[in-house]
């Protein structure tokens, strides 16, 4: 495999280096070494960054992203904890497609004020109730 030095590295993957350094001081990557000053990974660390990534966009803390590396960077999943995490984005979709739906019938009702309109009534009752969201976000 190539060595590639730290800005190779953020140019490529569009990590900035301050992430990097942060990521091999959490163990989610490593360096293999220096060059002069700067730090040099193998080119495998490209796919690390990516998993990191997409861990991160399914919702996951770097501290769980961790527990998926093992030694020398390679990927061991828990594939319990990627079922979890893809019913509980199940559910986070459910609840903004609900949202989603309420909001985009709420502009186009023909009710002259939203408090006479029934579905945007029942979108209301569904946050008091917790169906969807909750009331705490809305406080600043």
């Amino acid at each position: 495999m190539n060595s590639l030095d730290i800005a190779e590295v953020v140019r490529r993957s569009g990590v900035p280096a301050s992430t990097l350094r942060y990521y091999e001081e959490r163990g989610l990557i490593e360096s293999t070494g220096r060059r002069g000053l700067r730090r040099q990974f193998d080119e495998s660390v490209l796919e690390q960054l990516a998993l990191i990534a997409l861990g991160r966009t399914a919702g996951f803390a770097l501290d769980d992203i961790v527990l998926a590396f093992g030694p020398q960077g390679e990927l061991r999943v828990d594939r319990a904890l990627l079922t979890g995490k893809a019913d509980e984005l199940d559910r986070t979709i459910a609840r903004l497609s609900a949202v989603r739906d309420g909001l985009r019938h709420a502009a186009a009702c023909p009710a002259e004020r939203h408090a006479d309109c029934p579905t945007f009534r029942e979108l209301l009752r569904a946050v008091m109730e917790g169906r969807i969201g909750t009331l705490e976000a809305l406080t600043p």
